[in-house]
């Protein structure tokens, strides 16, 4: 396990030395999560991190006792030694770590421009660097090609959601699930049992006369699920930090004209775009390829086509028509192909899976579908 965070590690500090930038700060707490954090070090949350050019990191958790447990790094120093304070613990750290005075160090672009002035002025021996297109900026496109053990671990997250998927069509089928709030707990229920860390959101689902929403809200009620109509469920699960992202639809009864004429176009999209999830293929020309396939409909889907999946639940690449033309899918991409049509009246449909990009094809990860239910 440890070779592994070494590995990326050594890839950012390669770039840290193309930029000449002697450290990065990066900062996980509950007021901006992010995920860099875990992924150079395994620790799941709450901590700073700092990475050098020369090949050091240094962990600043605010727990410490999680921290000796999970995370590989080269030192570890407890938050509360600088009292709790963030600028102060930088400060310490790069002391520790002997960083010569006017070397360049980076901090998050999500800092605001009052905290920026903060590090600036507590930390004047140094060249704070705060910039848009960075190393934190570098380290989400690391992240987005996936290594062989987010690969590993994203499939038994996508084995344990479709056993989920199994178990609620099962139930479906024998009446024994008849709420929203009733198949919300079962996958809360399942996914715990499995041995996830949680859902990897919060499970959105929709009974017919809540499904015209792209993201029903309240993500649950009580109210009735798969009901005569159009059903909903959008959920995931979070395996040992990486996340599943399916939505089902639940066909039910008799359906109108205009109902099944939306169920085949959702189909047919994902059928037709899951054709351009493949190496070197412009990421583009699937959402453009699904747009062409419901505006011959006169119909238009309202959200992206999908997304990558991994330590977020959203995060790069993007599918969406707008997408560069240099943007194309690569191998080790794990990415969501996701068409919907919403309709007040109708209701909604929507037919999501994970797919990860290999040097060949693809490889469909999850097993959702369109459930009729007569």
């Amino acid at each position: 396990m440890k070779s592994i965070f070494e590995n990326r590690r050594n890839i950012l500090i390669q770039e840290m030395q193309n930029t000449n930038t002697q450290a990065v700060v990066f900062n996980d707490d509950e007021h901006h999560r992010n995920p860099a954090v875990r992924y150079y070090t395994n620790h799941p949350s709450d901590a700073i991190l700092i990475i050098t050019k020369s090949g050091k990191s240094v962990l600043c958790p605010w727990d410490i006792n999680i921290a000796n447990q999970k995370a590989f790094v080269d030192t570890i120093i407890p938050y509360t030694k600088f009292n709790r304070n963030e600028i102060s613990a930088i400060e310490g750290i790069l002391k520790k770590l002997s960083i010569p005075e006017n070397s360049r160090i980076e901090i998050g672009p999500e800092t605001s421009y009052p905290t920026f002035l903060d590090y600036v002025d507590k930390l004047v021996q140094y060249d704070i660097s705060c910039k848009k297109h960075g190393l934190h900026d570098f380290s989400v496109q690391q992240r987005m090609i996936k290594d062989e053990y987010e690969i590993q671990c994203t499939k038994k997250a996508a084995e344990i959601t479709n056993n989920i998927i199994d178990i609620i069509e099962s139930q479906i089928k024998k009446k024994k699930i008849k709420t929203e709030l009733e198949v919300a707990l079962l996958i809360e229920s399942e996914c715990r049992k499995a041995g996830c860390e949680k859902t990897s959101f919060e499970t959105l689902a929709a009974g017919p006369s809540r499904s015209f929403a792209i993201h029903c809200f309240p993500s649950y009620t009580n109210g009735s699920f798969a009901d005569n109509g159009l059903s909903i469920l959008d959920f995931g699960v979070c395996y040992e930090g990486y996340a599943s992202d399916v939505t089902l639809t639940i066909a039910k009864g008799k359906l109108s004209e205009k109902q099944e004429q939306m169920i085949s176009l959702v189909q047919e999209a994902f059928d037709e775009g899951l054709k351009y999830y493949k190496k070197d293929i412009p990421i583009r020309n699937a959402a453009l390829k699904v747009d062409k396939i419901f505006a011959k409909a006169k119909m238009k889907m309202p959200h992206s086509l999908g997304h990558g999946t991994g330590l977020e639940i959203h995060e790069a690449p993007f599918v969406r028509s707008k997408a560069s033309l240099e943007d194309v899918f690569k191998p080790g991409m794990i990415v969501t192909l996701e068409p919907g049509l919403y309709d007040p009246e109708l209701g909604g449909c929507r037919y999501e899976n994970d797919i990860l990009i290999t040097e060949s094809g693809n490889e469909v990860l999850t097993q959702s579908r369109i459930v009729r239910i007569a």
